[in-house]
């Protein structure tokens, strides 16, 4: 719901200006949070943790953004699934971690489905390795990727090695989201950007602000009370029913391929997660 909903703001307000507005509303919608905060608990080491998780979440938020904006949603979002196979290539290079035969499995899924999703009618089988670098829109999907992956392990050392409990979590969070997207929006001069999307769109972003606040409480939830694995794996099947719906509201190109290419990519990413 959030995404589809996302790219229907995104087709006429700026990416900044919606995300910046959406923070905002976050933020409101998120005050409950504080009064079951019990603030004698806090810990500056835990909150310093957050604030930098937060950062690299709102710089996210902004690329995926970005992504939708200049990509077909059909394409961008099924390019985030690709976050388990990273962690699990980045984990074996630096890390040294083993990697099993099902892992390996999921990799070659996740790269098979990339290279179909990449694919357009009569191109050459080199032609998507030269076009996925030229849509600017790809470079912003990377980017949220990479920190998507930094992120992911931060939200569960907050929850279990910080033991920030999950009010203040979703309270301070949101907070330091807004006040992040705040000092962006002053600085790049582009406080006209926030109010074009509140006089346009405001309706539509307090919807989508309402479900961001649903999916991170529960998700961060899922990940405090069930296995991270299981948790995952539920989250990747998302991906798959905003391509469908999505790509068949928007009347986007080639979708029957693009969510064969899904399918193949959200079997990949669930092999590598329970591997």
């Amino acid at each position: 719901m959030a995404a589809i909903t996302q790219k229907k703001v995104l087709f006429k307000e700026t990416a900044l200006g919606f995300s910046t507005l959406v923070a905002i509303f976050n933020l409101i919608i998120a005050i409950p949070f504080f009064f079951f905060i019990d603030f004698s608990n806090l810990t500056s080491s835990g909150l310093f943790v957050l604030f930098i998780k937060s950062i690299l979440g709102a710089v996210s938020f902004l690329c995926v953004m970005l992504g939708i904006k200049n990509l077909e949603i059909s394409r961008a979002l099924p390019l985030l699934v690709l976050t388990p196979g990273l962690v699990a290539f980045f984990a074996f290079l630096f890390l040294g971690e083993s990697l099993s035969n099902i892992e390996i499995m999921g990799m070659l899924f996740l790269i098979a489905g990339t290279y179909s999703l990449s694919l357009k009618k009569r191109q050459e089988l080199e032609d998507p390795v030269e076009e996925s670098i030229k849509p600017k829109g790809h470079y912003y999907i990377i980017a949220a990727l990479i920190l998507f992956t930094i992120t992911a392990i931060l939200d569960k050392a907050i929850l279990t090695d910080f033991k920030v409990p999950l009010n203040t979590f979703m309270g301070f969070q949101h907070l330091f989201l807004a006040i992040i997207f705040f000092t962006i929006i002053i600085f790049s001069g582009k406080t006209k950007s926030v109010k074009s999307s509140f006089k346009n769109s405001w309706k539509f972003i307090l919807l989508i602000s309402f479900i961001t606040i649903t999916y991170r409480y529960t998700h961060l939830l899922a990940i405090k009370i069930a296995p991270v694995a299981l948790a995952l794996s539920l989250k990747r099947v998302s991906v798959f029913i905003a391509v469908v719906i999505g790509g068949t509201l928007f009347k986007e190109h080639n979708l029957v391929r693009k969510i064969i290419a899904t399918i193949i990519m959200t079997i990949g990413a669930i092999l590598i997660i329970n591997g």
